[in-house]
């Protein structure tokens, strides 16, 4: 008996780190072309966006001077380590440029400007348009020499154009794109575990629990979010945290609905009576047997709602209610877009950054979906 039991185990497929069931899911999820080359793409922008410093910066990423090596990308050098005497190196300057230049080296990030970054050399009035749409000599005009500048190369160029601070569009692009998804993440994550959690405690107890809560969330939904939001943040001082936590506070609902349902459904079910009778605790069959049921439905809103936090950030922006003033926000991109219609190249920047981003989203969204489909995963 021991040797038959020993060759069915030798002849069991190997199913990998993934559950059968997961995996056809995952197998569902690229059958879906569209929604699995969106993740890769997002993905690699979004990985992308974390390295923005060693992308767009108006720092060196690495600098050689006098035999050290410097990191000025990561390190706050004072100027007086190169002969001048700021607190904070500005290695745009020409003093900076031809003392390091004349002492060793230096290695730029591909483009030569941070989101804040104002560039002194633009050749008119900002905002100016991308370089690719101006001659050699219009837009090396800014320079001291000319074209025959060593400062007018393809890393001080602005490939989608100025604003009307003259700041590089594509820096504060990318700059931005980290902001809306690294907030969206944020809130989406913070508002599952809050709904999910709620939801979880509604459909299990039930009774007076869910009735309770549900009269409180009904009343909670019918406030007018928007008109609270902008309340809010022209009380309180912009900041990061401070939108997140006030969008916190609403965005949580959302995940409410699915997973009370989830749990009314499953709550009655033998194997959680088999787990009552047997003594296991409440928060042992919610969150162990029930929870991995209901999530499934859940997950499959996770990217709709990912891109409606970034929407409602982008929005916020727009009115002003957002981000403080100066930092890189898409929002603000699109306001500068109304506000400088000569400027055509800052509105369509705005329009197929966000387009783009939410598109991809959206095709995930929708693998995610068919990956959960019961009637795919089971058939």
């Amino acid at each position: 008996m021991s040797d038959l039991a020993s060759e069915d185990m030798v002849k069991r497929p190997k199913t990998g780190w993934l559950s059968p069931m997961n995996a056809r899911r995952w197998k569902n999820f690229k059958a879906n072309r569209r929604g699995y080359w969106s993740l890769w793409i997002f993905l690699f922008l979004f990985i992308l966006s974390l390295f923005a410093e060693f992308v767009a910066n108006d720092k060196p990423i690495i600098a050689s001077y006098k035999g050290e090596i410097l990191f000025p990308v990561v390190v706050d050098y004072p100027e007086e380590k190169f002969g001048g005497f700021l607190a904070v190196t500005d290695y745009r300057s020409d003093f900076i440029q031809e003392e390091i230049e004349a002492n060793g080296w230096m290695i730029w990030p591909p483009i030569r400007y941070s989101y804040r970054t104002i560039n002194s050399n633009v050749p008119y009035s900002a905002p100016t348009p991308p370089f690719w749409l101006m001659t050699k000599e219009e837009r090396c005009a800014g320079y001291p020499d000319g074209v025959d500048d060593p400062g007018c190369n393809l890393g001080n160029m602005d490939w989608l154009g100025t604003d009307d601070l003259a700041r590089d569009v594509l820096a504060r692009v990318i700059y931005g794109f980290r902001i809306s998804v690294l907030f969206g993440l944020l809130l989406t994550g913070f508002s599952a575990v809050i709904g999910v959690t709620a939801g979880a405690v509604q459909g299990y107890f039930g009774g007076w629990v869910d009735l309770l809560m549900q009269r409180f969330i009904e009343i909670w939904s019918s406030l007018p979010t928007l008109y609270i939001l902008l309340i809010i943040a022209a009380i309180l001082p912009p900041g990061f945290f401070v939108l997140l936590g006030v969008m916190l506070v609403f965005s949580w609902v959302s995940f409410v609905a699915v997973v009370r349902a989830e749990f009314l459904r499953a709550r009655n079910f033998e194997y959680v009576r088999a787990a009552r009778a047997l003594g296991v605790g409440n928060g042992t069959i919610m969150f162990r047997h029930l929870l991995p049921n209901a999530m499934v439905a859940t997950l499959t809103f996770v990217p709709f709602i990912l891109s409606g936090a970034i929407v409602t950030l982008t929005s916020l922006d727009f009115l002003g209610f957002g981000m403080p003033p100066g930092s890189p926000s898409l929002g603000e991109l699109v306001n500068q877009g109304k506000s400088n219609l000569q400027a055509p190249w800052l509105g369509i920047t705005a329009f197929f950054t966000l387009s783009i981003m939410l598109s991809l989203l959206v095709f995930v969204g929708e693998a995610v979906r068919d990956a959960f489909d019961p009637r795919k995963t089971f058939q």
